[in-house]
Formats: structure tokens, sequence, C-alpha cells
């Protein structure tokens, strides 16, 4: 499983592309428009995630949300599964299985999450672009026009993006808080004064503030310097991963289309003018790559023209692009594919076999016992949590043992959906029958099964330094 070396030129070959110049200062990249199968893939992409994100909150599912995490009540809903505090554990399934899902699809497609699925992409490509270009208009333009001067042109056509920015952003935020508060909610919230509810209005002018400086200013610089997935990518890819890469052996030496000694390469720079990175794809492999597949449409489009082949920037392994076979399964995509299903698995094992109820015993604080003449009472407390979308009723009935008198809640209390309740308890013992610890236990039974909880008696003349114990 040999890692890729990512290229990195010298002084003395051709200059490095890049959103970051040598020393260190932004390279604004002004992307040109591109269009293609590629470009056109993408935008219903796009269009498909960036509805199903903004409708997933108003879907109900058992007059339930389909998915939100209502963090403030600590209540989860997963597409008709429901969760509380207590499930948390699961999360780190749900998180490595995300994890090897990366890894394998990398592993195959190389960063092809990135250009295709990422929500930075998404909504840096699919929402905040498109306006930008409808404002300021194409590349040409908009470079001209930021190298000018400041006159009425500038200044409404700049004012009016970032306004539209400004309402984009405000537009995914609020969404962005749709999935951690019910919707209906939410609505009542933007319509009320932000005193009312100065928390959500403090994370909506939080996350609004935070997307716009990242869609309007930061952009692609998130994924140069922040994401640690594109970091990753010299070891999660070998020489058979796709990615876009550049035909060298057939586009050098670059020329123009009249040289019959050139390659197939006209060094138009047209793969440089699309790439939302600012790299030139002819330089190999790079770090800054999303794989969006612009070049590739940029690339044939010229091909077009030219009446050459298409293919000479296009998706392949780094064997294929150097005239080689590529293994699409090999070693590492089974290893990364058992491990995602193992996860898998398990994962399903766990939140299906998962109780429905939590149940504890718990000293009442305080002296740990009372003496009352001839008698030792210890209290308790029953914690009961209905961790089930709806009311459940549950039984508790204490397991007899001699010489215990037990004071416990007539009837069976119930729970609300995804509640919890404290029952009190009482226990008494002759202090003439104490010859050690007494161990208490109490058997709840919920609708979908049972516990015990276990608990230790205490008296003078055993000691407290055991604490009580609780469900298995």
């Amino acid at each position: 499983m040999s890692q890729v070396h990512l290229p990195v030129l010298s002084s003395e070959s051709e200059e490095m592309q890049s959103s970051l110049r040598a020393d260190g200062s932004r390279n604004w990249v002004q992307p040109a428009d591109v269009h293609g199968r590629f470009a056109r893939a993408r935008k219903i992409v796009f269009l498909l995630l960036v509805v199903v994100w903004a409708v997933v909150p108003w879907v109900r599912i058992d007059g339930r949300p389909a998915l939100m995490l209502d963090v403030e009540h600590r209540q989860f809903f997963l597409f008709g599964a429901t969760f509380n505090a207590q499930d948390l554990w699961l999360l780190f399934f749900l998180l490595t299985g995300i994890g090897f899902s990366l890894v394998f699809l990398t592993s195959l497609l190389g960063r092809a999450w990135c250009g295709w699925g990422c929500p930075q992409t998404v909504f840096l490509e699919g929402l905040f672009r498109p306006v930008e270009r409808l404002i300021e208009g194409p590349r040409e333009a908009r470079i001209r026009r930021d190298k000018g001067p400041w006159n009425g042109d500038k200044i409404a056509r700049k004012v009016g993006k970032h306004l539209a920015f400004v309402v984009l952003a405000a537009f995914v935020a609020h969404v962005f808080v749709g999935y951690f508060v019910s919707v209906p909610r939410l609505f009542e919230m933007m319509k009320s004064r932000p005193a009312e509810h100065p928390e959500a209005f403090a994370w909506a002018a939080a996350l609004t503030a935070v997307f716009y400086g990242n869609f309007a200013r930061f952009r692609e610089q998130l994924c140069i310097g922040l994401c640690p997935y594109g970091r990753m990518q010299s070891v999660l890819i070998d020489q058979d991963s796709l990615v876009v890469g550049y035909d060298r052996k057939r586009g050098e030496p670059r020329g123009k289309a009249s040289d019959p000694e050139a390659g197939a390469c006209v060094d138009c720079t047209r793969c440089i003018a699309v790439c939302p990175t600012g790299i030139d794809i002819r330089n190999g492999l790079q770090l800054d790559c999303i794989a969006c597949t612009s070049c590739i449409d940029a690339c044939d489009e010229v091909m077009d023209k030219l009446g050459r082949p298409r293919g000479l920037v296009r998706y392949d392994s780094l064997n294929g692009l150097a005239g080689g076979k590529t293994r699409i399964l090999r070693l590492r995509v089974w290893l990364y594919l058992a491990l995602g299903l193992v996860g898998l698995v398990v994962a399903t094992i766990a939140t299906r076999t998962r109780s429905t109820f939590e149940a504890n015993l718990l000293r009442v604080p305080g002296m740990p016992f009372v003496l009352d003449g001839d008698e030792v009472r210890n209290a308790f407390t029953i914690h009961l949590v209905n961790k089930r979308p709806d009311a459940a009723t549950f039984h508790v009935e204490p397991e007899p043992a001699p010489g215990l008198t037990w004071v416990v809640p007539t009837g069976e209390p119930t729970v609300a959906g995804l509640g919890g309740i404290s029952l009190p308890i009482s226990v008494t013992v002759k202090r003439s029958e104490m010859k050690g610890n007494v161990p208490v236990r109490i058997r709840v039974r919920g609708p979908e099964g049972e516990r015990v909880v276990e608990g230790t008696f205490i008296g003078p003349t055993v000691g407290i330094g055991k604490s009580e114990g609780h469900a298995p």
C-alpha cells in the first residue's frame, strides 16, 4: 500500500500555480465559467443536495422531525428513530462509519467528495458563485473591475453582491439552526423580538457572519489551509486511485496547434482559468486539487475546437496516466470496505439492541442511614428515563429479601416520551438482623423488556465505603 508523494517543484522547474503566492500573500482566484458534461452533472448534484438539505427539517415521520438534534432537551431524531443523551455512545459508530466511508471513497476516487459533495463546495459553487457571476459578470469583467477605480458601477455591483451574500448566508444559517430546533418554533422565533430568544438569535447571527465571511472572502482557503481531509490525501490514495490528472506523455512538449513537433497541449491555460483553487493541473497531483473536474471540461472544449481527441485531462489513475493499467479492486480497497461493513454491522446491532429505557438506583444525598429505635432506614431514589418517543408505563417491584421492609410508590408510573421521573423508595431493616452488607434489588419492567437495579443497604454495623450498584 504505497502512498503518493505529491510533487514539489523546484525553482528551476515551471512555476507552481496556487491561490497563495510564494511570499504567503493571497492570490485572489476568479475562476472562469465552464461548460461540459461534468459541469452539468455537478449542477444537478448541487441542486439536489441543496433541496434535500433545505427540505429535510420540514419532513416529519410519525409526527416527529425526520432529522433533528434537539441539544437543549437532549433529544435526537434520526429518520424515525429517537435517541437521548444516554445514547451518545452510538455517535462513535456514526463518526467511524463516516470516516471509513471517506477513506473508502478516497481510495477509489481521490478527492471526489471535495468536488461533488462537500458542503463548502456545494454552497460556494452552487449558490454564492452563481450570484457573483450574475451581478459582476464573467471572469474577465470581474478582474478588470477589481483592478479599476472605484466608480458608480463598481460600487453598485460590489454592494449588491455583498448584500446578496448576506441574504444567502442568513438563509444557510437559519436552515442550519432548523436542524436543532423545530421548524415551527424557528418561524416563531423569527417573528418575535431577539430579546425573547437571545440564544437562538445569537446563534443565527453568528452563523450568518461565519458563513458570509467564509463564502464571500475565505473561500478556497478553507480547503487549502484548514480542512484536514485535503492534507490526508497523499496517504489515502495510491497509484491506482482515480484522480483528475493530465496526460503528460500525450501533452508534452507544449506548443502551438500548428507545430507538428508539439504535443497535444497548446498551452492555452484554460485549465488554470477555470480552477477554483487556481492550480495548474499539468503540474501533477496537488494538495490544492479538489477534483471538481472543471479542468476536464475546459480541456475537452479546447480539444473539440481543435478537432483532437478528448481526454488530455481526464479522470484516471496515476498508473493510467503514465500508460499503465489501473487496478480498481485492490487490497486496501477491500480492507477499507471490510472495516466499513464491520462498523455498519456493529452499529446496526448496537442500535437495534439498545434498551428503550434507563433505570438507576441512587442513594438520597445526606445521611446514609437513619436510626429509628430498633430499626435502620435507608432512603433511595429510582430514576427512570423513557427513551421511546411515546409515553410508557413501568412496573416497579422490589425483590423480596429476608428482613427488608419496603415502602415504594403504589401503582405503575407513566413516563412521558423521552422524559424521566424519580421515585422515592424507603428500605427498613431491624438492627438486630443486620449481619453484614444487605443487597437491595428492584426489578423494573417496561414495554420492551426489564432491568434489575441494585444497591447496598448501609447501617451502623456496616461500612459505608461501598457505593450502591447500578443497573447491569
